[in-house]
């Protein structure tokens, strides 16, 4: 008798542990997903800021017209992305920093670059 009690007592053990391990798979799998949210808002910051301070750059060396800070700015928010810091260095080369905003207010990606005349 003490067996069929034994046997008795772990009914729907199965269940809970498949519940706990697809919990545990599922909050892997949104660490990921932020994860890769993270990521592709990074490159997004970067690339912005490449092609703002390629395009600023232009507007410094008199390529383009517009003051090259106005210039990143208006191809900064193109991309969805704010121009955080512009500084042009000997009249030709210029720096950027742009800001691209996570969703759900969880901080912000950066990307920085820096571009001026061919050597």
């Amino acid at each position: 008798m003490t067996s069929t009690a034994c046997i008795h007592d772990e009914r729907g053990a199965g269940t809970v542990l498949a519940l706990t391990l697809g919990a545990v798979v599922m909050a892997l799998l949104v660490g990921l997903l932020v994860l890769a949210q993270a990521q592709v808002l990074a490159s997004r910051a970067a690339s912005a800021a490449d092609l703002a301070a390629l395009a600023a750059a232009d507007a410094a060396r008199g390529l383009r017209s517009g003051d090259p800070c106005a210039v990143a700015s208006h191809v900064a928010g193109r991309h969805d992305a704010t121009l955080a810091s512009c500084t042009v260095d000997g009249g030709e080369v210029v720096e950027v920093a742009t800001e691209l905003a996570y969703p759900f207010d969880w901080g912000v990606a950066t990307g920085r670059a820096r571009a001026g005349p061919p050597p």
